[in-house]
């Protein structure tokens, strides 16, 4: 084959690969990041490598294909791939799938291990800037309607300035992507004490609380009752609870969507 020809197959390949979004309709968009329980640590086991129903996932050719764990497979800022998961996204995005009716797109890009300040604009870790780059591409398919955010394990021991710098970030993100009412939702960390502190994560969990308040149309979501990946030295969540903190998420969302939905003129 020449190599006009193999150039006008993969253009070929790659519009007929989008093209469904234009063909099918328009998805409804979520931004997922965080650091390693958003990018996915729960054991892949065979009930979690669907493929799911209505989901599609946003990958490194700028286009959307049917979703199937790891969802961060595809994030721009992950770690290996081997470390890549179940995570919150799977469940969140079958259930808002599922009961809102409405097909929906994920942008998945987070980084294990990753601390506020390396989210934050500026930061030399571009992470922000990089999902910014991603989210904007993908909105071309569609109309973004929520941020989802898990990260705080590596800010813990600190909680007394998270909630300044994850305001800045929430600021930042709607400011860059002109939606100043978007819904962000981000989650407790795990209530067991992996931390060296006598404290625990208690303290960290009761600063996110009050941070849902402080910030507009933000949501604080319960990481009551998940269990641990391996024990509880460590700070993941095993995938079980990754699919129950997923459809909290989700009900939060669906709740938001339904609100909506009422305010609209008959």
């Amino acid at each position: 084959m020449s190599k006009v020809k193999l150039f006008l197959t993969l253009v070929a390949v790659v519009i007929v690969g989008c093209s469904w979004a234009q063909k099918d309709g328009e998805l409804d968009i979520y931004l997922c990041i965080g650091q390693s329980n958003m990018a996915g640590r729960g054991y892949l086991e065979p009930q979690y490598m669907d493929t799911l129903e209505n989901v599609y996932l946003f990958n490194d050719s700028n286009c959307f294909e049917e979703a199937v764990n790891p969802l961060n497979r595809y994030s721009s800022i992950r770690k290996e791939i081997s470390m890549q998961r179940v995570g919150i996204g799977y469940s969140f995005a079958k259930a808002v799938a599922r009961e809102g009716g409405r097909r929906v797109g994920l942008v998945v890009n987070a980084r294990g291990g990753s601390s506020i300040e390396s989210w934050l604009s500026g930061s030399k870790d571009s992470l922000l800037e990089e999902s910014l780059v991603r989210v904007k591409e993908a909105m071309r398919h569609g109309e973004l309607r929520g941020i989802i955010w898990h990260q705080g394990e590596a800010n813990s021991r600190y909680p007394d300035s998270y909630a300044a710098k994850l305001k800045e970030l929430v600021s930042t993100l709607r400011r860059e992507l002109n939606a100043p009412e978007i819904p962000f939702i981000f989650g407790e960390i795990s209530r067991w004490n992996w931390t060296k502190n006598d404290a625990g994560t208690e303290p960290f969990n009761v600063v996110l609380n009050n941070a849902s308040k402080e910030i507009t149309n933000s949501y604080c979501v319960s990481s009551s009752g998940l269990t641990p990946l391996i024990d509880e030295t460590d700070p993941h969540f095993c995938a079980a609870s990754q699919e129950v903190f997923g459809e909290r998420y989700a009900r939060v969302m669906l709740d938001i969507l339904a609100e909506k939905r009422e305010e609209l003129p008959e």
